[in-house]
């Protein structure tokens, strides 16, 4: 006898219909899985076969041939087990039920216990999209599933559950819809801008970076308190709207990497490690391709501290990236493009005794040391980088004192307040922050007076900038006049935004 029973799989982000098709005849013993499955899904096979048995039912001592359609989708991960036991149980007349419409998603244990996969997020959202509305998935997946409406998921413990349910022998009632407001409200950051002593400066630039999207390098001696402001960020973030929780969420659910809450209700946070490889901060793999960290930061931060102790070529993969928000991770068995929409925050040292510059501390470097260690991040990559801010350190006083600091949701009522005005700006654009302007936007949205223009062109000639570097002081310069509500881009905001490319100046 033939059946069919519906499945998914993952391209990616993006879901793809895969229909299990099982038949079964006499002849000789056998079990034959086709369609191109990778290993993890042919060894299913003793774990479907020890589930059935150890659910009550029988496997079949028949000739079983087992079509993974499409045959040309590489089929990956354990999410086939429930799918294909299923299949088994109809083909073998065990199961009458009507499973057409129905979407089949669960690893199974040798007792039949229904395990969590990954990836559970992006699947509903493709399949929602292509017509399906009811699914049956493992119950440790019942929250991440539980923040989409219009579907019917039915989350089951065990693979008897699943068969009695679809028999009508037991009652389940779908999972219960979740309010993702409601959930964001219980979660909080750990870091406040309260906590930073003293740094007015180093606090401005990242509030200017978060109002406008812009990315950001602190650059001071080590101990000044770059690393506690990179992870205040977040704080002064505007919260995520559903839609970018359910982007980030895909990422984080393929990744493995969802909490019990189901879904990411906070900006992320990624600071891979300084020996992080190309592959895994952008993406790739050998059988599978992967999202790297710039994805997992999508609508978040991703923080590279010391940046000059990562790999050359590791930093020059941002460039693309960066300019686009996207990032195609391409092999030889095909390319995914991944989301790569986020706040770049750098650190690093002035020097490699990290004194230079320094009101406090003395250098014991060489000119030729310093040029070395700077000349380890490219010119291209810097000029990516809007403010480039000197973090010196905190006299004792500042860090004793009682002086109460600006908390961060006092910053974030500000960066709400511009980043509305930048909305209304663009409310017929494709883009939604002042750092995504090309130079289309830039003339029609950023004209600049005789006087703003003259300001501009003494900076430019005077820290030798490129274009990139004219374009980019123009977006931050109206980001500071949306901070200040003014209609116009003003002398003073040129004058500031100029400021913050003192420090690439003095890497030439």
């Amino acid at each position: 006898m033939l059946s069919e029973i519906t499945s998914f799989a993952l391209c990616g982000l993006e879901g793809i219909p895969v229909e299990v098709e099982t038949d079964i005849n006499k002849g000789l013993v056998s079990y034959d899985l086709v369609g191109l499955p990778t290993a993890a899904v042919k060894e299913s096979r003793d774990r479907v076969e020890s589930a059935i048995k150890n659910s009550a039912m029988y496997f079949p001592v028949n000739k079983i041939t087992i079509n993974l359609a499409p045959a040309d989708v590489k089929k990956e991960g354990s999410h086939y087990d429930l799918p294909l036991a299923v299949s088994i149980l109809k083909a073998s007349d065990q199961l009458s039920a009507d499973t057409d419409g129905i979407v089949f998603l669960g690893e199974l244990a040798l007792d039949g216990a229904l395990r969590p996969v990954t990836g559970i997020m992006p699947v509903l959202i493709s399949a929602k999209t292509k017509g399906f509305k009811r699914f049956i998935i493992p119950y440790a997946n019942a929250n991440e599933a539980s923040y989409l409406e219009g579907t019917e998921v039915y989350a089951l413990k065990t693979l008897r559950d699943v068969v009695d349910f679809l028999k009508g022998e037991i009652t389940v009632s779908p999972v219960a819809h979740r309010d993702f407001v409601a959930a964001r409200r219980t979660q909080s950051y750990n870091y406040d801008m309260s906590l930073v002593r003293g740094q007015k400066v180093a606090k401005r630039a990242i509030e200017i970076a978060v109002a406008g999207g812009h990315n950001i390098l602190l650059a001071g001696p080590p101990g000044t308190g770059k690393t506690l402001l990179a992870r205040c960020i977040p704080t002064i973030m505007p919260d995520m709207t559903f839609e970018e929780a359910l982007e980030v969420t895909k990422i984080h659910s393929v990744a493995g990497e969802l909490s019990e809450e189901g879904i990411v209700s906070l900006r992320p946070f990624r600071t891979p490690h300084h020996t992080a490889t190309t592959v895994s901060l952008c993406g790739g793999g050998n059988s599978k391709i992967h999202a790297g960290e710039i994805s997992k930061a999508h609508k978040g931060v991703l923080f590279l501290d010391e940046l000059p102790e990562y790999s050359r070529r590791t930093l020059e993969s941002l460039r693309q990236p960066l300019e686009d928000r996207v990032i195609t991770v391409a092999r030889a068995g095909g390319a995914v493009t991944f989301p790569a929409d986020f706040i770049l925050c750098a650190s690093m040292n002035p020097c490699p005794c990290g004194n230079y510059g320094s009101s406090y501390l003395t250098c014991t470097c060489t000119p030729a040391q310093i040029h070395n260690y700077r000349s380890k991040i490219s010119g291209p990559l810097l000029d990516r980088i809007d403010l480039q801010v000197e973090v010196d350190g905190v006299k004792y006083d500042d860090l004793a004192g009682d002086g109460r600091e600006e908390p961060s949701a006092q910053v974030k009522e500000r960066v709400e307040r511009a980043r509305a005005v930048q909305r209304e700006r663009f409310a017929e654009e494709s883009i939604k922050i002042n750092a995504s302007m090309g130079e289309k936007q830039i003339k029609k949205y950023c004209r600049l007076s005789a006087e703003c223009e003259e300001v501009l062109r003494n900076a430019f000639e005077t820290l030798h900038l490129s274009a990139r570097a004219r374009s980019r002081i123009i977006k931050v310069a109206r980001t500071v006049a949306d901070l200040a509500l003014s209609a116009e881009i003003r002398p003073e905001h040129i004058l500031e935004a100029a400021s913050y490319r003192s420090y690439e100046s003095g890497n030439n």
